[in-house]
């Protein structure tokens, strides 16, 4: 549906789902723009159907247009646009993936009721295998199904109304670095006990994503799957034992929470 798209910004976020367009085949033309030229430059050589292009050609021509932007600058962006935006007379839609900012905010920030899609993607995005959650504001339910399809191969592009996207972000778009965190500590405990650091890193990783595939394919509860791990009187009971002791699940929920109320304080400025 969307034949031309944009992508204004190609930071982490950005590069992540214009990979994901470009796998899809359904775009006809991808433009990318970028305060820092190399990184757009870099970018349009890796993806087939993409080509360096400026805010300014994108604002004018592209059908949907990402918002790469970081919540405090898009105010700035936006305005530097804004002119271009209002001077159109064919249908558009602006994608934004601004962590606090909701698509009603982006509007007024142009002062225009232009159609808003709100997506908050994560970081393994870029490799097919993340989380985007989305929303809509002014959109029709085609232009928001075309959407879904075009980014598809980010993973799983899940839609959820608005009042729950930042809970949503704080588990997935923040996890990431809270499980490199907690990647890092595993494989640093390996290490301690004399595993060499590069198969200690190889096997916490590959634990990890078997872990994850255990819980999406079998359906059963985490509880239940780390229950079957511990098995009476043995050696992972001690270490749960060890983690509750220290308040792992606290923290865990702790850093969730401080995620989340940090995303909602970023809406209120």
């Amino acid at each position: 549906m969307y034949q031309t798209i944009g992508f204004i910004g190609t930071g982490n976020m950005g590069s992540a789902v214009a990979r994901a367009a470009a796998e899809s085949g359904l775009a006809q033309a991808i433009l990318l723009a970028n305060r820092t030229f190399t990184k757009a430059s870099s970018l349009a050589e890796e993806l087939p159907g993409a080509v360096l292009s400026s805010n300014e050609e994108i604002a004018r021509t592209a059908q949907l247009i990402f918002l790469g932007v970081k919540p405090q600058m898009m105010e700035l962006v936006l305005d530097s646009l804004g002119t271009i935006f209002r001077k159109r007379e064919d249908r558009f839609v602006l994608v934004t993936m601004a962590a606090g900012l909701s698509c009603r905010r982006i509007q007024d920030m142009l002062d225009m009721e232009c159609p808003v899609i709100r997506m908050m993607p994560n970081t393994p995005a870029a490799i097919g295998a993340g989380v985007v959650q989305y929303c809509g504001q002014g959109v029709t339910m085609d232009e928001l199904d075309s959407f879904a399809a075009l980014i598809a191969p980010a993973g799983l592009v899940d839609p959820v109304s608005e009042g729950l996207i930042d809970a949503a972000s704080a588990v997935s778009g923040c996890g990431p670095a809270f499980a490199y965190l907690f990647m890092e500590a595993l494989a640093d405990g390996g290490v301690a006990c004399g595993l060499p650091r590069d198969k200690a890193m190889a096997y916490a990783a590959q634990m990890l994503a078997g872990s994850a595939r255990m819980v999406l394919e079998s359906g059963k509860h985490p509880g239940a799957l780390k229950d079957a791990v511990c098995s009476p009187g043995g050696t992972t009971i001690q270490g749960v034992r060890t983690l509750e002791e220290r308040g792992f699940r606290a923290a865990a929920m702790d850093a969730v929470i401080a995620a989340y109320e940090k995303t909602v304080s970023l809406s209120k400025k």
